[in-house]
């Protein structure tokens, strides 16, 4: 949709208006709605203070759907109110969908937002706009695939004709065949859509079709500027600008995607070829391709469909949920999992990520199948895909990202080394095990795993006798299973060779998911039996203390001094 970059945010306040959330979200499949915690059972994200999710919302660019009354919108956004240009779009929708009011917006599409949601819901939107009562559209915000040029102008384009000024059209604007407008062939103003660059024009609206591809050669310094100054010296408006093309060969060179950034307009890849206007016409077949001031470019007849152009960089985003508690997840691993088109991991991990929107493939495999998975990862993401492996905790904590890596270091596929990938962090289990309990982690800390699937016995041992000498906290991930019922218990001998009976112990389980149980013990204490694979056991050192709380609980800390 024009002028709309980023999927909407569906902002509810309680079950009541879950249905109609989900009936707006049929025009939006890429949006999430956003529930109140503790009142929303079936939300995407979950937030826990309105004013701050809305706010937060509204600057960061996203499209707003809040399913509540007109007036606690207005309030909450009032003081962030300031360039009518810059906002986003945001809407209120009556909890049982029976009205539909656009707020702001009114250049980022949000009339437009409000026709489709109020078509879905069957009911008329409340369009106030005063040109696009009389006009029957918005001028100022052409559709997707045309730029406007200049917004000031616009607005005092658009004055004009409501004072009763006629115009007529230069050039191709399907979008404005069935709008009311007040057309003249000998109108003094003009709405003139094209690719040329063009003086402004009091009398004129001008609005740019995105027709112009430009090729990008490989790593280069100042690409941006060179497209820039090719654009200028072949007469073409910098905001007809389509997108920019380059090999594939090239996918990962940071100075194409930096120029892109730069200029603001999608990257896309194709097959090499011998030169660039090869590539261009390969991608572009009858379009006009020329060459100016060193690059070579291409003009289409109409704006360039540039999803069906090449393809994009394939990105790998390895994330770790934290323990389960949505509010535990960080905020860059939940906008990974709303651009994911396929999702891989766990089955359980995958389901604690959810829920996914019907266009979201979700690849669920057995606990043990950590390098084909990895694999499959990245042959998704090679082909221009937009993937996660999903992990809990931290990814980099005996979890996917060392798998992800030992796949990548041991393929010769060149596509699979040009793959965007990155690795998001997450609150790992002995992390949030020790905030529930208070700062048992405060000093030098070891984290082992006691599980012998992939190391011997004999490490372990010998990796726990020393950092229990060294006298480190120690946080033990996979401690007992059925498999292995003994070796706990032959760990805890090896601990108290070198610790006090005293030593508090925090046994966490299932720690940030329903169910949580948290409990300190004594190093003498403790038995195999009180501990599951659900459980976080951390062992304090010889100077960590607990004392009782004013609930009745306990805190345990170690002091950062020895």
């Amino acid at each position: 949709m024009a002028g709309m970059n980023s999927a909407p945010a569906i902002v509810i306040l309680g079950p009541g208006s879950l249905a109609t959330a989900q009936r707006i979200r049929q025009c939006y499949p890429q949006a999430q709605i956003h529930g109140l915690q503790g009142r929303v059972e079936q939300a995407d994200l979950y937030y826990s203070v309105f004013g701050d999710t809305l706010r937060g919302l509204y600057q960061q660019g996203t499209p707003i759907i809040a399913l509540c009354a007109a007036g606690i919108v207005i309030r909450t956004l009032a003081p962030l109110l300031d360039e009518k240009g810059s906002e986003p779009p945001v809407l209120v929708v009556a909890e049982d969908g029976s009205a539909v009011v656009p707020l702001l917006g009114g250049l980022g599409g949000v009339n437009l937002m409000a026709r489709d949601i109020a078509q879905a819901l069957g009911v008329a939107a409340a369009i106030t706009t005063s040109g696009e009562l009389r006009f029957g559209t918005c001028l100022l915000n052409p559709p997707e695939g045309y730029a406007l040029a200049d917004i000031e102008q616009g607005k005092r384009f658009v004055s004009d004709l409501l004072a009763g000024e006629s115009v007529r059209v230069e050039g191709s604007a399907p979008w404005l065949d069935q709008a009311q407008l007040p057309a003249s062939e000998q109108a003094l103003r003009t709405i003139h859509v094209g690719s040329a660059l063009r003086p402004a024009s009091r009398d004129e609206l001008l609005i740019h079709a995105r027709c112009v591809v430009v090729a990008l050669p490989g790593a280069a310094t100042g690409l941006a500027q060179q497209v820039r100054d090719s654009l200028r010296a072949a007469g073409i408006a910098e905001a007809a600008l389509a997108c920019l093309l380059a090999s594939e060969d090239d996918m990962a060179e940071p100075a194409l995607h930096e120029a892109a950034q730069a200029l603001n307009v999608p990257l896309r890849f194709a097959a090499p070829a011998a030169t660039a206007q090869q590539l261009l016409a390969a991608a572009l077949p009858g379009a006009r391709i020329e060459s100016a001031a060193g690059l070579a470019l291409a003009v289409a007849e109409a704006p360039v469909a540039v999803q069906q152009l090449g393809r994009p960089r394939g990105r790998l985003a390895v994330i770790g949920l934290g323990p389960g508690a949505a509010e535990l997840m960080v905020p860059a691993v939940k906008a990974e999992l709303a651009r994911a088109q396929d999702i891989l991991g766990y089955e359980t991990y995958v389901r604690m990520a959810g829920p996914f929107r019907d266009d979201q493939v979700q690849h669920c495999t057995d606990n043990r199948e950590e390098m084909q998975r990895a694999r499959h990862a990245f042959e998704l993401a090679a082909q221009g895909r937009s993937v996660v492996v999903v992990s809990s905790g931290d990814p980099g904590v005996f979890a996917m990202a060392a798998a992800v890596l030992e796949a990548l270091h041991a393929s010769s596929d060149p596509a699979w080394q040009r793959v965007d990938l990155e690795i998001l962090p997450g609150v790992s289990a002995s992390l949030a095990t020790a905030a529930q309990a208070g700062a048992p982690l405060g000093h030098d800390f070891c984290v082992m795993s006691l599980s012998d699937n992939l190391k011997p016995w004999s490490i372990i041992e010998k990796r726990l006798d020393l950092a229990a000498q060294a006298d480190l906290v120690l946080a033990f991930y996979n401690p007992i299973s059925k498999s292995r019922p003994h070796q706990l218990g032959v760990a805890l001998d090896i601990v108290r060779r070198h610790r006090d009976g005293q030593t508090p112990v925090v046994l966490g389980r299932d720690i940030g998911r329903p169910g949580q149980t948290l409990k300190v013990v004594s190093l003498a204490e403790l038995q195999p039996q009180m501990v599951d694979m659900r459980t976080m056991v951390l062992v304090g050192s010889s100077t960590t203390c607990r004392f009782d709380r004013a609930d009745g609980r306990e805190w345990v800390y170690t002091p950062r001094w020895y």
